[in-house]
């Protein structure tokens, strides 16, 4: 074999090379999105959760922070190898978005983003059982007694921000659904 029949081989396993390195970057980025997004879907307000649905959600969630690093740090890794062997600007420009992404979401997965979804009620009013008007006999109610006094929270007006702190019988709360 002479030097001319060795070349095209190594140009030929290069581009493989950096085929590969691309698909890599784009298949990183697609699972990073996947284990980010869908606890994000998964459990929505107002939307109807199954209980095999909260457990893909909370275990995505909980490994999230983990794959999210490794997909960043991997993507970081492959865009500098294949930043040498790019010459054209616009091929820079997808490896610094999908570097940028992954960053993006490591940092989401980070977040504790149902806190985000479901806010605590700044201003929550209270009424006494008389005023109680607009409380249905149908309706059900998240009810706490403490030290001789009671309150009850009816759930269709907590159903969206889950939380609403109080005090009932001298003690702080913070009841939750």
């Amino acid at each position: 074999m002479n030097a001319t029949s060795i070349a095209p081989t190594r140009t030929a396993a290069a581009s493989s090379n950096r085929k590969a390195a691309w698909l890599t970057i784009f298949l990183l980025t697609v699972v990073a999105l996947v284990f980010v997004a869908t606890p994000v879907w998964l459990i929505m307000p107002f939307k109807s959760q199954t209980p095999r649905g909260l457990e893909i959600a909370y275990m995505l969630k909980r490994w999230s922070p983990l794959v999210t690093i490794v997909a960043s740090i991997t993507v970081l890794a492959l865009t500098v190898w294949l930043w040498r062997g790019v010459r054209r600007w616009w091929l820079k420009v997808p490896l610094v978005i999908a570097f940028a992404f992954t960053l993006v979401l490591a940092w989401f997965a980070q977040q504790n983003h149902f806190e985000w979804m479901f806010n605590p009620l700044p201003n929550a009013s209270f009424a006494k059982t008389s005023d109680a008007s607009f409380v249905a006999d149908s309706d059900f109610v998240l009810a706490v007694h403490i030290n001789d006094e009671a309150a009850a929270y009816p759930i269709r007006q907590i159903a969206y921000h889950h939380v609403i702190q109080d005090e009932v019988g001298g003690v702080a709360i913070a009841a939750t659904y």
